[in-house]
């Protein structure tokens, strides 16, 4: 394979066109004169290898080539620049890259820091720094001036990681970014702790002990995060949504009610959702049986058994509990990891395979007869197992009908403004990969750039946004590549202390200072431009902790924005305030903005986290599923932030809602969440449009998520914009109506009060932020009850007040006003 790809592509940045070709052709060329010479020395020679040993060899090395070659086509579909091309590996070092996952950057194993550790600092001058370990050189390609230009590499940085003072054995808790979830976990950490000389400043630092690690590994990485998962594959599972340790969720169950009660509470008192959740599977621990009676009989099965046990045994151990070692993950996983362990599934589902065999083999002994009616009894009765698992397991694997992930991710592209090529910033997966996979399978919304800011970080995502793609034209970044390849402006230090001696320097020198730093030096694009780009790498710094950016009026009047406000503003004011440092996609983000002048709609789709704003939330109006940054403050008084108009008209004309209104369709809990954005964005847009006077298209909203979004499927519940359907029919005047959601919302909320409250004080304890969470909720739903009938509101406060005194006899605290 290797061969091959170095005929058809070349030595990599050797010549282009035909003189890439030639020169792997001269390569094969004198590899086969070389062979050719060694094969005629040997022949003179006794040969001391046979042709079986020969023979294995060849077809073993032919099995690597013939996997390896499939690595060829990363390279060739990276080559051909398609729009979407994670990491870009279409030369040796970006290759190397992408396989050996450097973006997820490494884990300790065997020996390094805790949580708690202090990075080691050496003294240099009269300043401390800390003490970095530099590996690999980190290459990049020189980006040519002409295409007669040779092809080469340079370095632009170096692997490295920080020296750690404190380091320990085997170090499973090794996260400083989780170190409130590894103390939560442990129930607290006890450690020990070590003196440490922070630059002149003597302290204690804590570490856990090898004890509390060791715990550790065994409860949360071992236990919870691989055999819960071996669990609920050949004994049971609670539910289908994600567990973090709580009586609640993801846990693997038998469906034998004393064991189950015992470990996790009562069954029976779970919410109806939780209850008739579909991923809620019970084999009664029959498969986990049938597999352990066909490891011992396969074990104890003489000479030829035991051989083979060991063979199904470490398959089993490698795909299972050597990638637990492997991984060594940190607590708050963003998904289930079960899938990564299919393999050791698929191994110990052998042995239940052998589990028949061996009660076949056990009851021939038994009664000492050698008859077809044995096997034949025992294969009707095991057959009952995987008909169990099935009649279990249909439901949370039939996804027909469904198309939640396909209809919201052309949502989000429809409620951009038509023909501009809009930009739309994403974060992460479940709001990219929809949008992509309609842009590239269906051809939908190709006018569109999604923007991804956690690939943004990235040069090779920057050298993607920067070219066209589908019907979408570049996006607007002037950096050239040297200033942002990798290693270079990872970072830019935000330093407000030196905005002072900027202005002092434009009132001393005004005409110097205007040739160095531009004629408005705080104005965006000179700050990107004089400052983060400047070649002197000691100017790398924001000097300011307020930039602006010159509002072109004629252009916004273009735009086709909502005028949020009477006036458009001379400048568009973006704090820094808060922030220490601006990232490479932060920088990427600013860079957009300055560049596109308001000719392009930008937008940040609803989902991504506030902490992705860059501050800019105050300039957010609200149009379907995005935000729209606009130039205005949208948080001043008298200023719109929902565009109401606009997002009727997504809503009730272009939204899809994945076939919600079908009865019975399987609806995971990533999917859910889709559908609670869906009814939460509806009934935001009701109230709007009631502020607005537009009661008629106010009261559509609301039947159509009624219709759209059912209950039958999507529980009310305050999360999902239950609360605020109830405001909208009240201010509607259909008061019914208003009291049918809050029931719904109040019920939901009650349902998991009562299951808290039912638990042993070890999970209570565990579950009071939960039972705080729900108290709020219902706080919210009695106000708006009152509102709409006074009984009715008087009524949930009684509730409420019982399930205080419940609370707090059970040792339960609310916090302090």
């Amino acid at each position: 394979a290797f061969l091959l790809a170095v005929a058809m592509l070349g030595i990599p940045f050797q010549g282009t066109g035909w003189t890439q070709v030639l020169s792997g052709m001269v390569i094969l060329f004198l590899l086969w004169l070389a062979l050719r010479w060694k094969l005629k020395k040997e022949q003179k020679l006794v040969s001391m290898v046979t042709t079986r040993i020969k023979n294995t060899t060849l077809l073993c090395l032919l099995m690597l080539m013939i996997g390896y070659s499939s690595y060829a086509l990363i390279v060739i579909r990276s080559s051909a620049n398609p729009p979407m091309d994670q990491n870009s590996p279409e030369d040796i070092f970006t290759l190397g890259n992408y396989l050996s996952r450097d973006q997820y950057g490494d884990t300790p194993l065997l020996y390094g820091p805790a949580y708690n550790s202090q990075v080691a600092l050496e003294v240099e001058g009269n300043m401390c720094r800390p003490k970095i370990k530099q590996g690999a050189p980190i290459y990049d390609r020189k980006e040519k001036v002409s295409p007669d230009e040779k092809d080469s590499y340079f370095v632009v940085d170096h692997k490295s990681q920080y020296v750690y003072a404190q380091n320990m054995l085997f170090p499973r808790m090794h996260s400083s970014d989780h170190a409130a979830a590894y103390e939560s976990w442990m129930g607290g950490v006890d450690g020990y702790t070590v003196p440490y000389d922070r630059c002149g400043e003597p302290i204690m630092v804590k570490m856990p002990t090898q004890l509390e690690n060791l715990r550790f590994f065994l409860s949360y990485q071992c236990n919870f995060m691989y055999w819960r998962y071996f669990m609920w594959n050949f004994a049971g599972r609670q539910n289908d949504i994600q567990g973090n340790g709580e009586p609640e969720h993801g846990n693997w169950i038998t469906g034998i009610s004393f064991i189950d009660n015992a470990m996790l509470g009562d069954q029976s008192k779970l919410p109806d959702d939780l209850k008739n959740n579909k991923g809620h599977n019970v084999f009664y621990c029959l498969p986990l049986l049938l597999g352990l009676i066909g490891l011992f009989w396969q074990a104890y099965h003489g000479k030829r058994g035991i051989q083979q046990f060991w063979v199904v045994f470490f398959l089993f151990f490698m795909t299972g509990l050597a990638i637990v070692l492997y991984l060594n993950q940190t607590p708050m996983q963003p998904r289930e990891r079960d899938y990564a362990y299919a393999g050791s599934f698929y191994a110990f589902a052998i042995w239940c395979g052998l589990g028949v065999v061996a009660l076949v083999d056990l009851l021939s002994r038994k009664l000492k007869r050698q008859t077809l009616a044995i096997p034949v009894a025992v294969a009707v009765i095991a057959l009952l197992v995987p008909i169990q698992m099935v009649s279990q397991t249909w439901d949370d694997h039939d996804r027909s009908g469904r198309y939640i992930c396909h209809d919201v991710g052309q949502n989000y592209l429809s409620s951009l403004q038509e023909g501009c090529n809009p930009i739309i910033f994403t974060n992460g997966d479940n709001d990219t990969f929809p949008l992509w996979y309609n842009q590239e399978v269906e051809g939908f919304g190709t006018d569109v750039r999604v923007c991804n800011l956690s690939y943004l970080r990235t040069d090779w995502y920057i050298d993607q946004m920067r070219r066209p793609a589908y019907d979408s034209p570049s996006v607007p970044i002037s950096w050239p590549r040297l200033d942002y390849c990798s290693g270079t402006n990872e970072y830019v230090l935000v330093q407000p202390d030196l905005k002072e001696q900027v202005k002092e320097l434009y009132r001393e020198h005004p005409k110097e200072a205007a040739e160095q730093f531009g004629d408005e030096p705080f104005e965006l694009k000179n700050i990107l431009r004089y400052w983060v780009r400047a070649k002197d790498e000691n100017m790398h710094v924001i000097p300011t902790d307020t930039v602006y950016v010159t509002i072109d009026k004629e252009a916004v009047k273009k735009s086709g924005m909502m005028m949020a406000t009477d006036s458009i503003p001379d400048k568009m004011v973006i704090s820094l305030k808060g922030k220490n440092a601006l990232y490479k996609n932060d920088l990427m983000m600013l860079e957009i903005i300055a560049q596109s002048n308001w000719t392009r709609p930008i937008y940040v789709a609803m989902t991504v986290g506030s902490e992705n704003y860059m501050n800019l939330g105050d300039n957010f109006v609200k149009e379907g599923m995005a935000y729209r940054i606009t130039p205005f403050t949208t948080n001043a008084p008298g200023a719109k932030n929902f565009d109401a108009e606009r997002t009727y008209h997504n809503v009730m004309n272009r939204f899809k809602f994945g076939n919600l209104k079908q009865p019975g369709l399987y609806i995971d809990e990533t999917n859910m969440r889709s559908c609670h954005t869906l009814r939460q964005l509806m009934s935001e847009l009701a109230i709007e449009l009631i502020k607005e006077g537009k009661s008629d298209k106010a009261l559509k909203v609301l039947h159509k998520a009624e219709t759209e979004i059912p209950d039958y499927n999507v529980p009310i519940c305050y999360v999902n914009g239950g609360v605020n359907m109830a405001r909208a029919y009240t201010l509607l005047g259909q008061k019914e109506k208003a009291k049918e959601y809050l029931r719904k919302c109040f019920d939901y909320s009650s349902q998991y009060l009562e299951w808290y409250l039912s638990l042993s004080d070890n999970w209570f304890a565990q579950s009071t932020r939960d039972c705080l969470t729900e108290f709020y909720i219902m706080q919210a739903i009695q106000e708006v009850a009152a509102i709409t009938d006074r009984q009715l509101g008087a009524r949930y406060q009684k509730l409420m007040d019982n399930y205080y005194r419940r609370y707090t006899a059970r040792g339960g605290q609310m916090p302090l006003e």
